[in-house]
């Protein structure tokens, strides 16, 4: 069979089981490119109906270059051409695959597979990140690619010849057969699998006929039924699916529907192009209802006008008169703040967004939470272990939807169970019954390398599921830098062959001093975090210069939290490394329970970043423990500088910082050094008076601010948790009264001022000397 042929019946079959067919070329670059349009016209797709990634030039068919993959997501093509001989990533493949719509061809072109794990490329160069070179990247990612595709079925590989090729890509291919080896021809003969079920409208249907006409399947149907229930106040939606099964699309529907009763919907998700195929849905069903539509590019709005209807579906009246509707978008941070003044939030794709953020939704009255169960994403179970507790808690009437049906292709597609099993989409940990009765004494340490992983399918999909529940925002490249990367490893728990807790391990530092110099002068270094924040944002030339260990993530089985298998790991890891490095460090989204968490492992607050990740909304915050002398050295002059620049960060860029953040990463922090407070005599006047006598604290703000930062720091004194929050918001951040009466609860601003005096008093007698103590015996 020549390759024309076999990419015609490939197409054939795809058509037929409205599935895809993956095809790959491998071999020699230009020729694998020739082939590709032999392929392609062999399958007789058209070439509007193509995209190719790649950085070649010249081609009839739409090109993007591989790192701009992800414009391909929420698009359809009944063809998509990886070129893997450059740039090549698998986010590459994970977030082009999903385009090919059923019928289609995903078309891979590599180079020769038994070479392939064995090359190097710029994605290697990515995880060479110094003190290591190129030569110290491994191919095992790679290598188990190719076992994949030699393995999975509904994939073709075939083995094009080599030979020098003129051909620009502009012209026709000339189909020679014999510049082929056909190896697997991915023809799996199978039935067509059963249709999806058929969408309806329910007799009671709240939201326009034209809402479920637009519907494809049942699930999708259904599903839109059930948003219906955000109509409700105090009402929850969470709808969780593969990716392609019409998840964002349903949402749009009922975001129109809403909008067009009147109510103001919120929809957040990482980007906004993750909700983009919302809007394009929403705004197509407004359209379909001859709605007033208006859209304000600048800040995405889809304004639906049509004010409050009688019945079932009447809208809100938010300025007691008719409201007009309208859906906007709005980055998770803002959304956040925003939710309160919305009548539904939306969050799509929620699982990559941080739990603190998707329960700030919960303030809007009722609230959606749509999100990918397996996906390039990488939420795996993340979402639902991780915030289903949080959203429990709220008292909501909590509507789950499960949607299976696939919407572009037909269930049991193969190159989705070739993503699947390639990128590690559907990775999960252990399930709960075989891990229950883990505890610190009964788990095994053990290290888990890079060989071990790759011999053992159940042992990696164990390791990676916990990993994908550590974090919002995992992906396929993660996979590949924890086979390949040399500078990363992994150490976990395990209970009866089972993992239970993983920590993910990046050496960090050791540099040579002209990479040192460099960073200093403002250079990235890649994989090199708290060096690089230490040297380049905190102006430390030394810092690269003694070898961390950073966990950049850690994680335990849901099923055993709470038993001290965490903090056990990171004493093993502390074992076992101690020796080889001079301190241990993590960076991550501050929150308390994080910070108190680590302070109790022992490791101590160096740096709060001023500004919110994009990723997780949080202010990051760098803690280490050291583990050698130039460690300990690093740690007490960052622990010294940390201590004196934060009381002036706290009253400007990180003013609006949670003040339980706020104390726990002060409590955090060994802060030795020069006394903290060094007030002159007419300052503690000031503040004796403040304290016990008619003063105010308003008058002079140094002097408070030292006394707030020494207690936070060392907890000599004996303060209830909103007297703590008290000093942070009105004396370390600098906030008005009226707003801090309100924010912590006090029933009038003169009843704040007095608790701040009864505040500072155990304070004074802590720290105020003699001038202090005959300040404060004229008011006893």
């Amino acid at each position: 069979m020549d390759l024309a042929a076999l990419a015609g019946e490939l197409r054939a079959e795809a058509r037929r089981t409205d599935q895809r067919r993956l095809l790959v070329l491998h071999g020699d670059r230009d020729a694998c490119v020739d082939a590709a349009f032999t392929a392609v016209e062999g399958a007789g797709v058209a070439d509007d109906d193509v995209t190719l990634l790649s950085t070649r030039e010249g081609f009839r068919f739409e090109r993007r270059r591989p790192k701009h993959a992800r414009r391909l997501l929420g698009t359809t093509r009944d063809a998509v051409i990886l070129d893997a001989f450059a740039e090549f990533s698998p986010n590459a493949v994970g977030q082009s695959v999903g385009a090919v719509d059923g019928g289609g061809l995903y078309v891979l072109l590599a180079p020769p597979l038994d070479e392939w794990p064995d090359r190097r490329d710029d994605f290697d160069e990515s995880l060479a990140v110094p003190p290591f070179g190129l030569d110290d990247v491994t191919g095992r990612f790679r290598s188990r690619l190719v076992d994949t595709l030699r393995q999975h079925p509904g994939v073709a590989v075939v083995n094009v010849g080599g030979g020098e090729s003129d051909r620009d890509g502009g012209g026709d291919a000339d189909g020679d057969s014999d510049a082929v080896e056909v190896e697997r021809d991915g023809l799996t003969g199978e039935e067509s699998p059963p249709p999806a079920s058929a969408p309806s409208t329910p007799a009671d249907a709240a939201f326009p006929d034209a809402a479920y006409e637009a519907c494809l399947t049942g699930d999708q149907s259904r599903a839109l039924s059930s948003l219906e229930r955000l109509r409700t106040p105090e009402s929850a939606v969470v709808v969780e699916a593969d990716r392609g099964r019409g998840k964002s699309s349903a949402a749009g529907l009922a975001a129109a529907g809403l909008a067009a009763e009147g109510r103001d919907v919120l929809v957040t998700a990482p980007s906004f192009g993750g909700a983009a195929a919302l809007f394009e849905r929403a705004r197509a069903l407004l359209d379909d209802l001859d709605a007033s539509l208006a859209v304000d590019e600048e800040r995405r709005l889809v304004l639906a006008g049509g004010g409050a209807s009688d019945g079932p579906g009447e809208g809100p009246d938010r300025d007691g008169a008719d409201s007009v509707g309208r859906i906007r978008y709005l980055p998770p941070a803002e959304a956040v703040d925003a939710a309160g003044d919305a009548d539904v939030a939306v969050a799509d794709e929620a699982a990559a967004l941080p739990v603190r953020l998707l329960a700030g939704l919960l303030d809007a009255p009722a609230a959606a939470f749509v999100t990918t169960v397996h996906g390039y994403e990488g939420a795996g179970r993340g979402f639902s272990v991780r915030f289903r507790d949080r959203l429990e808690e709220s008292d909501r009437r909590v509507t789950d939807v499960r949607m299976d049906d696939p919407i572009r292709y037909a269930r049991g597609d193969p190159v989705e169970g070739w993503a699947f099993r390639a990128l590690m989409l559907d990775a999960r940990p252990a399930v709960d019954a075989a891990v229950g009765d883990a505890t610190p004494e009964s788990a095994e340490y053990r290290a888990l390398t890079p060989d071990d992983l790759l011999a053992d399918e159940h042992l990696l999909g164990e390791a990676f599921g916990l990993l994908v529940l550590a974090h919002y925002r995992t992906e396929p490249n993660d996979l590949a830098r924890l086979l390949d990367a040399p500078n990363l490893s992994l150490r976990a728990l395990a209970h009866e062959g089972h993992v239970v807790s993983v920590a993910l391990l990046a050496r960090e530092g050791d540099l040579d001093a002209a990479t040192r110099e460099a960073m200093y002068d403002g250079e990235r270094v890649a994989g090199n975090m708290l060096p690089d924040v230490l040297t380049s944002q905190l102006r430390d030339p030394d810092a690269a210069a003694p070898a961390g260990l950073r966990v950049m993530r850690i994680a335990t089985h849901h099923a055993v939290r709470g038993r001290g298998l965490g903090s056990r790991l990171l004493r093993e890891v502390e074992s076992e490394f101690g020796d080889e490095v001079d301190y241990l460090g993590t960076g991550f989204g501050a929150t308390p329970d994080l910070l108190d968490f680590w302070a109790a492992n022992g490791y101590r607050t160096v740096h709060l970043a001023t500004t919110r990740n994009d990723a997780s909304g949080e202010h990051s915050a760098l803690m280490v423990t050291p583990t050698g002398e130039e460690g300990r050295r690093l740690a007490r002059r960052h622990a010294r500088w940390f201590r004196e620049r934060i009381g002036s960060v706290l009253s400007d860029a990180l003013r609006d910082l949670d003040p339980d953040v706020v104390r726990a990463a002060l409590s955090a922090c060994d802060a030795d050094g020069d006394p903290l407070v060094d007030c002159t005599d007419y300052e503690w006047r000031l503040t004796v008076a403040a304290a016990y006598g008619p003063g105010l604290a308003d008058m002079a703000p140094r002097p408070f601010r030292r006394l707030a930062l020494a207690h936070l720091l060392d907890r000599e004194c004996d303060l209830s948790d909103r007297e703590e929050r008290l000093l942070v918001r009105k004396v370390l951040q600098a906030h008005d009264w009226e707003a801090v009466t309100g924010e912590l609860g006090f029933v009038s601003a003169a009843e704040c001022m007095r608790s701040l005096g009864r505040a500072l008093q155990p304070l004074v007698d802590r720290y105020g000397g003699e001038v202090a103590a005959a300040e404060r015996d004229r008011y006893e």
